[in-house]
């Protein structure tokens, strides 16, 4: 007899692991798994419950990550302001202290779990060998909200910092009991937590984040893409995400190298061009050769009428003369020509320095520019672990392409 009250079919000796023959009144406790070792249909998942289920986790890792990034810096920050108030008096209690009676059911949980979780070996790390690292986002916040007078000088407005936790906390509840995560509650939790950290001080390290802003989920495994930081289907999606304005705008260098350079000529205006070039930037324009072959090639491949492409570089290369032609210092917005077959185009901006940002995209042969995959480079490189070694990414290999091409390239008088 079973523990359950099941009459469990007799062991047989000689039909040891193969006997199908169940005495009468005994019950089958185990579907046996067929010969490829499925486990059944009724428990299978087909493709659409798999990709429900990616999907769900791929939300979730990346919600977590955020909520991650704040809870540690809130955690950081209360016990920067608060932990010289109440250490001195109360020593290692200074949390509990700080806690006060409004706190103590929390705060004495918090307890609890860090002495659980000490005698289990949970407590990897020393450094979180403390009750603050045991309170999540609620408790923190509590704690800011009874001494908000300690936290004033260092935050603007109470409101917004507020309103930012509570945008978190619906993502924190799905997360944290893995239920499903829409995914206009993760773009909000996204959104809400890079106010947070922007509130909260938290500045990246990374040069050229002013230009470009640095992604939680970059900034943890955007080493797995070398230097790519963003991917876009074509050009329209691209300037959706990074306008020519947050491209261009207030660079010192820019390089440039394609057919007609649309994406600077139509997108930035020669009026901001001149301002930048004013400001001190260094321009440096390469176009193809509009009386090239290489052009005449071009237009067959994408079907234009015979002279059509050439009439448009061509004009484009007007527009930049006239621009260069309003400047005091004509010799810092130079252009050039080349006759090569062109291989892709690029926009290397500021990319003599850890700042920079490149945009490039490679020509495709029956698609116009604005219909080409673009992929967003970010110079520089980061280590991640100790023993990986240090490359560099793509950005060096397009501006070492660049300088080859203006080396052999003619200038336009």
């Amino acid at each position: 007899m079973g523990s359950g009250g099941l009459e469990l079919p007799p062991g047989d000796e000689s039909h040891e692991g193969n006997s199908t023959d169940v005495p009468p009144g005994a019950v089958s406790l185990a579907r046996p798994m067929d010969a490829t070792g499925s486990i059944g249909p009724e428990l299978e998942w087909d493709a659409d419950a798999w990709l429900e289920v990616r999907t769900r986790a791929q939300r979730a890792g990346r919600a977590y990550i955020w909520l991650n990034l704040v809870e540690q810096r809130l955690r950081a920050v209360v016990a920067a302001v608060l932990r010289p108030i109440y250490e001195p008096v109360h020593g290692d209690e200074w949390v509990v202290a700080a806690a006060g009676p409004a706190g103590q059911e929390w705060v004495q949980r918090a307890v609890a779990v860090r002495e659980v979780s000490r005698r289990k070996g949970y407590v990897l790390d020393p450094a979180d060998d403390n009750v603050l690292s045991f309170l999540r986002l609620p408790q923190l916040r509590e704690l800011m909200v009874q001494h908000w007078p300690c936290f004033e000088p260092y935050f603007d407005e109470r409101r917004d910092l507020e309103l930012a936790l509570d945008e978190l906390e619906v993502t924190r509840n799905v997360v944290s009991r893995n239920r499903a995560l829409s995914g206009a509650v993760l773009d909000q939790a996204e959104r809400a937590s890079a106010r947070l950290l922007e509130m909260l001080g938290a500045g990246g390290d990374v040069p050229s984040a002013r230009r470009l802003p640095v992604d939680a989920v970059e900034d943890l495994v955007g080493d797995r893409y070398a230097d790519v930081v963003a991917v876009h289907p074509d050009r329209v999606r691209l300037m959706r995400q990074f306008p020519a304005e947050d491209i261009f705008g207030r660079a010192r260098r820019l390089d440039a190298i394609g057919i007609g350079l649309n994406l600077l000529v139509q997108n930035f205006s020669g009026r901001r061009l001149v301002r930048l070039a004013e400001s001190g930037c260094r321009v440096r324009l390469l176009f193809l050769n509009p009386a090239s072959s290489a052009v005449k090639r071009r237009e067959r491949e994408l079907g234009m009428k015979r002279g059509e492409l050439s009439r448009s570089v061509e004009m484009n290369i007007l527009h930049m003369r006239r621009v260069r032609s309003r400047l005091r210092d004509p010799g810092a917005f130079e252009i050039q020509v080349y006759d090569e077959t062109p291989r892709f185009t690029a926009y290397l901006v500021d990319g003599d320095g850890a700042d920079g940002i490149a945009v490039v995209q490679s020509y495709l042969r029956g698609a116009r520019g604005m219909e080409s995959p673009v992929l967003v480079l970010r110079n520089g490189s980061k280590l991640v672990k100790s023993d990986d070694v240090l490359e560099a990414g793509l950005f060096p290999t397009y501006r070492e392409e660049f300088e080859l091409a203006w080396a052999d390239s003619r200038p336009v008088s």
